[in-house]
Order: structure tokens, then sequence, then C-alpha cells
């Protein structure tokens, strides 16, 4: 059963509702790095990163890892690496997986321009935890931890996260 995300920042997955925030820009269908938008459409979910000093291991289907002082994420289109988990230190454009607010310290990575990565397409699209004013994300889908530590519980191993556009 897929993860459905509205523009309203509604997320519902089997008869439960939680309140999410989207990127900036909304959710577009025709995401490009840098604009600040969810992408709209079908995606898989990779796997669960997490802050073991933070947080235990979530429950779920996902293959888990836990985030490292070291660990960055690629958004440089022109690398060869793009959207992909990288060591730091890391010379071309990343962002910093280990922050010291707790916005990634449970972090679902979701398949959106992996296989293969499109250099421009955009990268790092995650669901994450949401900032504590509840503000917009740069294109991922934040959510209280409580709610996303129950909806890894909830998940299958085929649920996929699908996001609609308005209208």
């Amino acid at each position: 059963m897929d993860i459905e995300v509205f523009a309203d920042g509604r997320v519902v997955h089997g008869g439960r509702t939680y309140a999410a925030s989207l990127g900036r820009a909304g959710i577009l269908r025709d995401k490009h790095e840098g604009d600040g938008a969810t992408p709209a459409g079908r995606w898989p979910l990779r796997r669960v990163l997490y802050r073991a000093d933070r947080l235990p291991a979530p429950p779920g289907p996902l293959p888990v890892q836990a985030i490292r002082p070291e660990d960055g994420w690629c958004d440089a289109p022109d690398h060869p690496a793009y959207n992909r988990l990288v060591a730091k230190p890391f010379a071309a454009s990343h962002e910093d997986l280990w922050r010291e607010d707790h916005l990634y310290d449970l972090v679902v990575v979701v398949g959106h321009n992996d296989d293969p990565p499109v250099p421009g397409r955009g990268s790092a699209i995650f669901m994450h935890l949401k900032r504590d004013d509840g503000g917009l994300t740069a294109g991922c889908v934040g959510l209280r931890q409580d709610d996303l530590v129950e909806l890894l519980g909830r998940l299958s191993a085929d649920s996929c996260l699908r996001v609609h556009a308005a209208g």
C-alpha cells in the first residue's frame, strides 16, 4: 500500500492521516535541482537512515543504516556521485546528513532520480523529520518523529511514495 501525499500537506496511509511539510515551491511534475519543489510521481522507498546516537533503529521492512558523522549526499549535477550517499570530506557540493538540528535524525531515502540519476533532475529527496516550527522543506516530505516511526512500522516491502500534484 502506497503512502499518498497531497498538495495540502496531508499524508495518507492505511486509513491514517498525517500532517506533513512539503517543498517551499509546492509539488511539481517537472523537478529540477534546487527548485525547492517536492516531485510529483510514484517513487520507491530505498532505505532508512537514522542517528543511532539519538534514536533506536526504526521498525519496518526497509533496510536500515545508521548515519555516520562523515556521511553526506552529493547534490552536484556534474559529479559522478550525483544523488548518492558520499563520505566526507567530499570536494563536490553535498548535503551533510549528520546535522546539529534534528531534521535528519530519521530519513527515508526516496527513489527519485536515482536509477540512474539524471544530472539536474533533483537530488536528496527524502522523507525526514519536520522542523519544530513546521516550516517548509527544500523538496522533501517532513513528518513529526512519532508519525514517521509509526508510518515506517506500517509499510510493506513494496510500499511507494505517491506524490499528487494539485489540480
